[in-house]
């Protein structure tokens, strides 16, 4: 075990020390308006590029501009079965069986498409029960699921909430909800990180929970997936979701990933919204066969791959099958143990980190309130050259991400936070 120290020299020899230190680069860092690199503590919002994206996208359009529609068939990576590419790799970022995964649509589309074979509502059992502080989109979705149902989104959503005067959920507040309310309840909808505190839910305890009370149990994977060991397929959940573009690398707005767990692979029973892409591959283009259901999660599949986008995701998966996500969690860990140590050392009372001090609980991201603060700080830090995130009434969301941040970088932004509150 590492004893941390606050000096700059302790960073330096960490970085030496550090056997990931070359991905680094392998990713474009923003430069500050000095020159230098800006310490980019945003991967939580959006994950920096690797360079050799762009070759990835342009083999694509080369292979557009020579071969037309045969790249379909013919290219180096033909476009049919281009998202195949992507499964395998993030399966195992995930922690699922390669029949539990595809790529598809983007977050909230693939969370409605899901909630459609997952979310069955009875006169008896009709509720969602969420966290309170679940990222808006995920809300707003659930709470439109419940209108279309004909219910009422404010009778029938219901929220799983810190206690007053704590920002961090406890299970046994969920448990008792269920206990009250379960038989009444159809869903419950999770996100497995949350995007606010960060703190990293125990998807298997949750999942037990609810499917003791006959609840289906679902998880939004957008802060979890490339900085947590999710083990999705042991969790027992019965589908995820996840956004590609956070810790994933992927580019604004890139693609999807789902999650149905195996025991749903082979049920064509289960109600879903289909299309050509989740029709047996085999006679996908004869075009006048009866719809002929796929197994696995490609079988919610609807429209064909936008290759261009798989084509970011392929670069940046490469690069973590390279890094291997078990390094990375392990160096996530020392990493925001080190984070949290020299926000301490700071002794400052206006500062508070507000997610989990145990590092099972949490993943890369520590968010740091600041009594009295206001975006203000925020910008003070930008002109430092930090990039980070801040989120009303008070708190800056910091993400030191293993694949490209530094235990300098570390360093620097405390001491750049010091020097703004001073």
């Amino acid at each position: 075990m590492t004893t941390f120290q606050t000096h700059l020299e302790f960073a330096l020899t960490q970085d030496k020390k550090d056997p990931l230190k070359d991905f680094r680069n392998q990713f474009f860092i923003p430069k500050h308006k000095d020159g230098s690199d800006s310490i980019y503590f945003c991967g939580n919002s959006l994950g920096l590029q690797p360079k050799h994206t762009s070759n990835y996208i342009q083999e694509e359009l080369n292979d557009w501009a020579s071969l037309g529609v045969e790249g379909h068939t013919q290219g180096e990576h033909p476009w049919l079965h281009y998202h195949e590419f992507l499964t395998e790799p993030m399966a195992k970022i995930v922690g699922a069986k390669p029949i539990e995964v595809v790529i598809m649509n983007t977050l909230t589309a693939n969370l409605h498409l899901l909630m459609a074979s997952f979310y069955k509502p009875s006169s008896k059992r009709y509720k969602i029960l969420i966290e309170a502080d679940a990222f808006p989109s995920d809300k707003y979705a659930v709470e439109s699921q419940l209108r279309h149902h004909g219910y009422d989104d404010k009778e029938g959503l219901l929220l799983w909430h810190s206690r007053e005067g704590e920002e961090l959920a406890r299970y046994e507040d969920l448990e008792a909800i269920l206990s009250d309310q379960g038989e009444e309840i159809a869903l419950v909808m999770i996100g497995g990180v949350n995007y606010y505190t960060g703190q990293f839910f125990d998807l298997k305890r949750i999942t037990k929970l609810g499917h003791d009370y006959g609840c289906m149990v679902g998880f939004d994977c957008a802060h979890g997936a490339g900085n947590v060991d999710l083990q999705l397929h042991a969790s027992g959940a019965d589908f995820a979701i996840w956004c590609s573009y956070k810790y994933l690398n992927s580019g604004p707005g890139s693609l999807s990933g789902v999650f149905v767990h195996e025991r749903h692979a082979y049920n064509k029973e289960l109600n879903r919204f289909t299309g050509w892409w989740s029709h047996n591959k085999q006679t996908r283009f004869k075009m006048r066969d009866e719809f002929d259901l796929m197994p696995g999660a490609e079988g919610w599949q609807l429209s064909n791959p936008p290759i261009l986008s798989m084509a970011a995701i392929r670069s940046s998966l490469d690069v973590f099958e390279s890094a291997g996500m078990t390094n990375l969690i392990e160096k996530s860990k020392k990493l925001t143990a080190y984070f949290q140590y020299l926000i301490e050392a700071l002794d400052n009372s206006s500062i508070r980190i507000i997610t989990p001090k145990d590092p099972t609980e949490r993943g890369c991201q520590l968010s740091i309130q600041v009594k009295n603060a206001d975006r203000s700080l925020h910008k003070q830090l930008m002109d430092m050259g930090v990039i980070s995130d801040w989120r009303e009434p008070d708190v800056i969301r910091c993400a030191p991400v293993p694949l490209y941040n530094s235990f300098e970088d570390v360093f620097q932004m405390v001491e750049r936070l010091k020097k703004a509150l001073n």
